[in-house]
């Protein structure tokens, strides 16, 4: 059976293998054994923290199989994004010249760099080793999530994010990116990725154009690629569109991919699930649904068969186990689909 847990740190080396087959691009992934470590400890601070509102708490998260006790991936939430460390994104506007006179009028797409997504919760971090992803392990991996927030709401904002990781190629090329190092940085993109992944970002500000670029003045390699998506990325971004997310004009800074976001009482899996106490019973036949136990510290999510009877659910004893639940105690969950 495969149980979604916190991480803790016997999970660094299976934390490490993810971020290195992660690749280019997976800024919050960044193969750097001093960061990663300390990502353990502040997700296991952020499980144990009294929270009354959303602050610097970053919740991490494993998919182990229970059986072989191997991770197949980790995903993360961030409570409120920007308030250690500044949040960039580019909001796509658009701007317009008229003269009267000359009888010209013509309107012109710009990219102005800004914070405004400070203080929003952000989903995160979500890899799942390619050996995996079958069974809708990654659905799970991705989803659960959202009844995480709905159980715990006062640890997290009403406004969800996910940034989604745009295009580049295997050597971690990136068109957008490529025009800003030709005119602004001298640096790579996998250099400036690195640099923000493991919290070095003085340099955007140093940097980055201060004021509103044109779009028409990027490369035509650039401008096909703003708001769009990785190859490896399409399937999140349905997933997060399926569940009531989409793109309100922010793109990353980088690679230009763009950010989709949703209140959390309009997120499909959140809005529709339901909180119930268990009993222990015969579930053969019955339906998939996401279940997860109703703590923080000592979290677990699982998917499994389940029935709504007599307003309980019925599971098994081997998702309870799993849960760390007794009939009795209560759960979220949602349908698995």
């Amino acid at each position: 059976m495969n149980i979604i847990r916190p991480i803790n740190q016997n999970d660094y080396d299976a934390l490490y293998d993810c971020a290195v087959k992660s690749g280019i691009g997976f800024t919050s992934l960044p193969v750097n054994e001093d960061l990663l470590k300390r990502k353990i400890s502040r997700a296991e601070r952020s499980f144990k923290a009294d929270v009354q509102v959303p602050g610097d708490q970053g919740y991490l998260f494993v998919l182990e199989d229970s059986n072989s006790g191997e991770i197949l991936g980790t995903s993360g939430i961030e409570a409120a994004v920007g308030l250690e460390d500044a949040f960039y994104h580019y909001h796509m506007g658009k701007v317009v010249h008229h003269s009267r006179e000359l009888n010209v009028h013509k309107s012109i797409d710009i990219l102005t760099l800004c914070n405004d997504y400070t203080g929003v919760t952000e989903i995160c971090t979500l890899y799942l080793h390619e050996h995996a992803r079958k069974h809708n392990n990654g659905r799970f991996l991705s989803k659960f999530r959202f009844l995480f927030l709905a159980e715990h709401r006062k640890r997290f904002a009403d406004r969800v994010i996910a940034e989604m990781r745009g295009v580049s190629d295997e050597q971690g090329n990136s068109p957008f990116w490529q025009w800003l190092e030709e005119h602004f940085f001298s640096m790579d993109f996998p250099t400036a990725d690195y640099l923000t992944g493991i919290g070095q970002k003085q340099f955007i500000a140093e940097l980055m154009p201060k004021y509103p670029i044109y779009v028409s003045l990027l490369s035509k390699q650039a401008q096909a690629v703003i708001g769009q998506v990785h190859e490896k990325t399409r399937p999140a971004l349905k997933l997060l569109q399926s569940e009531g997310f989409s793109c309100r004009g922010y793109v990353d800074i980088f690679d230009a991919g763009p950010t989709v976001e949703a209140s959390l009482e309009h997120i499909r899996s959140a809005r529709y699930s339901r909180r119930l106490p268990v009993v222990i019973g015969d579930v053969a036949g019955a339906d998939k649904y996401m279940i997860i136990n109703t703590r923080v510290s000592d979290f677990r999510a699982v998917m499994q068969r389940a029935v709504i009877q007599d307003n309980k659910l019925v599971i098994s004893q081997a998702s309870a186990d799993a849960l760390q639940v007794s009939s009795g105690d209560w759960v979220r969950f949602s349908p698995a689909v």
